[in-house]
């Protein structure tokens, strides 16, 4: 904005930066999602396949616009995740390091449904995700790149069986047989084979969200595990994840890993104080080589201006930015941006209620016009 220029970069140039992961930060309706949007539609141009955790349901319209897949997953929704497929090893790594690192992802994911557990019941549940696996013909030295998962439902068996389980095992029942049964238990029947792909959890009930998030990001870390691809992977309203230990941990991990996989992570929040408070926000902060402040509310300005070191200038420029304006971390350069998209470009991005009606209405015009 001082010369109003153009803002030119490429967030996979490893010669210029340590990582491709991006943190946006800012309160509601300065212009995240949009920023983050545009950056989407212009990453599909240079091939880069975008993968995104949509709580709110806000990626569906850019996702359906340009042929991209809208998975939703909701207790009653028929598309499944299986938390417990299995990534497959590159040619630098081993069946046994791959096949620990998943049983630490799974017990996460396991821990945020079971809820607290003692030192007895988690080595309990270790023992009873080796044996699940087992029964498959999974072991950490076998090939399982090509065999076929176990379920939840395959883990309650064993736990049944398993003295010291029984409590674990009537908990898991809720997500088996009970109300949530269609949640957890069923193969993997999603495809990842679009450049653009948006989850969306909208409809999940407020005490699974957290679970689903987790879920879905294992799904897509395994996934970006298994093929080296350029990558985004978008994590929008994080502090969601973030406000339990399990998730900010993964998260945290995926920032950190990212990069080996040919992938950046960009995270994106408007409770910043609560998200730096933790380690693993701070991690994350430090893990991402890209950091984008839009408008900012009072309450968290001074959080912000201590950790990024603002001027008093600066301060009073993100407390009362407009729409779409902020600042742009790159390395150790940061300078001030206003994020401009193109008419065909806000078409497809916009957030606007109102004007997401009105290019519907036009579009049933135009098809009336054509029939």
């Amino acid at each position: 904005t001082h010369n109003n220029s153009l803002v030119l970069f490429d967030r996979f140039d490893q010669l210029h930066l340590e990582n491709a992961n991006a943190v946006v930060f800012g309160k509601s309706g300065g212009g995240k999602s949009y920023t983050v949007k545009l950056e989407i539609l212009r990453s599909l141009l240079f091939g880069t396949q975008v993968l995104i955790v949509d709580p709110e349901n806000e990626y569906k319209y850019l996702s359906d616009t340009i042929g991209g897949s809208s998975i939703k997953i909701s207790i009653n929704s028929d598309q499944h995740i299986n938390p417990f497929d299995l990534p497959v090893p590159k040619s630098d790594e081993s069946s046994a390091d791959v096949f620990k690192s998943h049983i630490l992802d799974l017990t996460g994911l396991l821990r945020l449904i079971l809820g607290e557990l003692t030192p007895e019941e988690a080595a309990i549940l270790d023992e009873a995700l080796i044996q699940t696996y087992a029964i498959k013909d999974i072991t950490p030295e076998s090939d399982f790149s090509r065999a076929s998962p176990p379920l939840l439902s395959d883990l309650q068996s064993i736990m049944e069986g398993l003295t010291g389980a029984e409590s674990m095992a009537i908990r898991l029942r809720k997500y088996t047989q009970g109300t949530f049964a269609g949640f957890l238990n069923k193969p993997t029947n999603v495809s990842l084979n679009n450049q653009l792909i948006a989850f969306s959890i909208r409809e999940m009930e407020e005490e699974l969200r957290p679970i689903a998030m987790y879920l879905i990001l294992n799904f897509l870390w395994v996934t970006i595990r298994r093929t080296l691809k350029k990558r985004l992977l978008v994590v929008d309203e994080a502090w969601w994840l973030m406000k339990y230990e399990l998730g900010a941990n993964f998260l945290s991990n995926i920032a950190k890993r990212a990069r080996k996989y040919y992938a950046g992570l960009t995270t994106i929040s408007q409770d910043i104080p609560d998200f730096l408070a933790s380690p693993q926000g701070k991690t994350i902060l430090n893990n991402s080589s890209i950091q984008v402040l839009m408008k900012q509310s009072p309450s968290s300005i001074e959080v912000v201006k201590q950790t990024f070191n603002l001027t008093d200038a600066e301060k009073y420029y993100l407390l009362e930015a407009r729409i779409g304006f902020g600042l742009f971390f790159l390395g150790q350069n940061h300078i001030g941006i206003r994020v401009v998209a193109s008419y065909a470009e806000d078409q497809i991005i916009t957030s606007d209620p109102r004007q997401i009606l009105e290019i519907e209405k036009a579009k049933e015009e135009w098809a009336k016009l054509r029939g």
